[in-house]
């Protein structure tokens, strides 16, 4: 049973954060360095004096708090949802997952897009749960909460918990491993699916005989990012333990491990503020460190490292829209979606990274309606029932 969750941070939460601000001891830097070494200490001691003197959280509270937000248990674990229903006079009900190291911050600018009915009266029912270990879900307690129980987690959210017999479903990033699992594991349950990357694991084990030259440099350009970007995964896939102590007690220590990825993974060609302000950025690192979720939000990357790779993965029929950002981490070739899904639709998107529903909100929302309104209406027909909110 579903209950009305209300975001409301304890006042001495907010006064041992800015006593925290207040006294960080900031390490030097080489001069004129910027944002070379990692994540640039004039850029980051500005945020944190604005983190400390000017950001609004209770403003950002209410903001966060004029969407519905709810919390369930399914099988003991606590998960948290936004569940906002669809305006026109059909809905479709569409899952969305975020991923790392965002939240379901990300998906807010979208939210109010996709509910509205276009010139059919189409529209969607959208909800959106904070991953498990993110965000006000809960933090697991045990090992094994991969990509596959989360799918297996969703599944029953949308089916036993909201009542949808079928469901469409988009995820980015982490998003789009539980999507893809989703699709494997609960093929009836799925209409179609939208990403916005494929799974780069999935290129590594075709021969290099059978590659195209897309997938080549494709694979090139993963193995450039790994030595070059990739070193906080590596490090939160084998020791996410060690790096949680420093993640869980520094406010700057965590703005500066998340703003990192902002920057390099979004198409603002070097100037973070030109895809996302101080107040999105600071939200969205608020909801980490006022849920204490850093530890366990870096535990998905340890725990996908422990699942057995499949030997015989079979090409799942559901329809599948992919949208390509050009300044995402590394962008997948047609050639290679192809050999694991049923793409039915592929855009090249003009402009936008990692966080499309963040950056480019629009453009998003415009490519996965008109994805899943392509698809066969009859197939969401009688798809629903009352959802009553308590």
């Amino acid at each position: 049973m579903s209950t009305s969750f209300i975001i409301n941070v304890a006042e001495d939460v907010l006064t041992d954060l800015h006593r925290r601000l207040a006294s960080t001891r900031w390490p030097d830097a080489i001069i004129n360095s910027g944002w070379d070494y990692g994540t640039d200490l004039h850029y980051l001691q500005d945020l944190c004096r604005y983190w400390q003197k000017d950001f609004d959280w209770r403003k950002q509270e209410k903001s966060l708090n004029a969407f519905s937000h709810y919390r369930t248990e399914i099988n003991g674990f606590g998960l948290h949802y936004i569940y906002e229903k669809g305006k026109g006079h059909s809905s479709i009900p569409l899952l969305l997952t975020h991923g790392y190291p965002d939240s379901f911050i990300r998906f807010l600018k979208i939210i109010p897009l996709l509910i509205q009915p276009d010139a059919n009266g189409f529209s969607f029912d959208v909800i959106v749960p904070s991953l498990p270990g993110f965000g006000f879900s809960d933090s697991p307690s045990e090992k094994g909460m991969n990509p596959e129980k989360i799918a297996d987690l969703f599944a029953r959210l949308m089916t036993e918990e909201l009542g949808y017999k079928q469901f469409a479903a988009h995820g980015g990033d982490w998003g789009s491993s539980v999507t893809e699992q989703l699709v494997l594991r609960h093929p009836d349950l799925l209409t179609g699916i939208h990403l916005t990357d494929i799974p780069y694991r999935h290129i590594l084990r075709i021969p290099p005989s059978e590659l195209s030259e897309a997938e080549k440099k494709y694979i090139e350009a993963g193995q450039k990012w790994q030595m070059t970007e990739g070193g906080y995964a590596m490090i939160q896939a084998s020791k996410p333990q060690t790096l949680a102590y420093a993640m869980n007690d520094s406010p700057p220590g965590l703005a500066a491990w998340i703003i990192e990825k902002f920057r390099s993974w979004s198409d603002c060609h070097g100037d973070i503020e030109n895809r996302f302000s101080k107040d999105e950025l600071l939200t969205n690192i608020m909801i980490y460190w006022i849920t204490q979720t850093a530890a366990s939000a870096f535990r998905i990357y340890y725990e996908s490292m422990q699942m057995s790779p499949a030997k015989d993965r079979i090409k799942p029929k559901t329809p599948v829209g992919v949208a390509i950002f050009p300044k995402d981490i590394i962008t997948a070739p047609r050639d290679f979606a192809e050999r694991i899904f049923n793409v039915k639709r592929f855009t090249q998107m003009p402009e936008g990274g990692h966080f499309a529903a963040m950056e480019t909100p629009a453009l998003l929302a415009n490519d996965m309606r008109e994805f899943f309104s392509s698809l066969d209406a009859a197939n969401y027909a009688g798809n629903t029932t009352t959802f009553s909110r308590n």
